[in-house]
């Protein structure tokens, strides 16, 4: 009996550790990786994630897929997610020409997206910042003015440029909107409480403003940055989806042949370094299904079956399978974490309608 105190102190060790490796397979950086254990230990309520997205036109699987997978390994490790559903940051940025009605339909129509793909949403809150901003102005201005105070312009004007916020890295294309925005997008972190900021490696240098505010204002806790990988466009060279140029992305709603289009038409060199269909094997697919199913010809020895991305790329890289084949079986593979998408907008009447405005809306950059 005098040894079930440590036989308990190692199994709560070991379940925390274990929560730390789910939450670090989410990102491909984590800056305060070292905090994590603490967090999950000592935190008496559940750790705060927070990701803040602009509705500014169709959902790509980049964030479908790979948000709805970040998000229920979070979840599943304890955590409450915070979705930061940007609205006022999207008018900022012009996105939908800046009118506020057509940002907030394109934002529940991209709720109604992570519904139907299977995110869990138990431990999901979505919160419209225009709405909570205004129910707690007082608190949040003050923050976006301390942040704006503490900062000289030129140190905005690099998380601004370096960062891609709102898009853009030539400082003249951006508008008075955009210092702003910095300093609101470094205020939401504190303003929401957030632990994690769990944001693609693309917004890395504004979430490390936030980390140098929590230290300049000597608060006990910086926010851990979970930076996720940035699933690149089906052409060459594109090293980020973007909805800009449809055929580069697959959307969350394409159709089955959409799909098979895309994917026969896209960058696929005999290479692994640059090509985008290993990396969606790698980033969706197999995390999805665990494992991918590789379709091949009797004459070409049959099926395979792969549940690493590292013994693909090498059978790939030496020949034993080809860029056909592996565009085949990812269309398929695709295909098939697509359709209760598909069906959701297609049966529910609501989802439908929000669809069919969103295709209507001109998408602005």
């Amino acid at each position: 009996m005098a040894d079930l105190p440590a036989q308990e102190d190692a199994a709560a060790a070991a379940a925390i550790q274990e929560k730390v490796k789910l939450a670090l397979s989410v990102g491909e950086e984590c800056t305060g990786a070292e905090d994590l254990a603490a967090l999950f230990k000592n935190k008496p309520t559940p750790p705060i994630c927070y990701d803040g997205f602009e509705p500014s036109g169709r959902v790509h699987i980049a964030q479908g897929v790979m948000k709805a997978l970040n998000v229920n390994k979070l979840t599943s490790s304890g955590c409450v997610f915070k979705f930061w559903v940007a609205d006022w940051f999207a008018q900022l940025n012009n996105k939908m020409g800046g009118d506020l009605h057509k940002i907030q339909t394109v934002g529940r129509y991209m709720i109604e997206v992570w519904k139907a793909v299977g995110m869990n949403l138990n431990q999901v809150e979505f919160l419209w910042s225009s709405h909570e901003i205004n129910s707690r102005a007082e608190e949040y201005w003050k923050l976006v003015f301390d942040i704006a105070r503490r900062n000289n312009l030129p140190r905005i004007l690099r998380q601004v440029t370096c960062s891609q916020i709102m898009g853009r890295t030539n400082p003249k294309e951006l508008s008075v909107s955009a210092i702003m925005y910095a300093c609101m997008q470094c205020a939401d972190v504190f303003f929401l409480k957030a632990d994690i900021c769990q944001l693609g490696l693309d917004q890395r240098k504004v979430n490390m403003l936030a980390r140098e505010y929590a230290s300049a204002t000597k608060r006990k806790f910086k926010p851990i940055i979970l930076s996720h990988h940035m699933l690149p466009g089906l052409k060459e060279g594109q090293l980020k989806m973007s909805k800009s140029d449809p055929e580069s992305a697959i959307f969350m709603e394409d159709e089955e042949d959409d799909v098979n289009r895309k994917i026969a038409g896209a960058f696929c060199p005999n290479v692994v370094e640059g090509n985008p269909c290993l990396e969606y094997v790698k980033y969706v697919v197999i995390p999805w299904h665990g494992r991918f199913e590789l379709c091949r010809s009797e004459e070409r020895g049959g099926n395979l079956t792969y549940e690493s991305a590292e013994k693909l790329n090498g059978d790939f890289e030496s020949g034993l399978i080809s860029s056909d084949e592996i565009k085949t079986s990812l269309a398929k593979s695709l295909n098939l974490i697509l359709q209760p998408v598909r069906d959701h907008f297609k049966h529910n009447a609501d989802a439908r309608d929000l669809l069919a405005q969103v295709k209507s809306f001109r998408v602005t950059r």
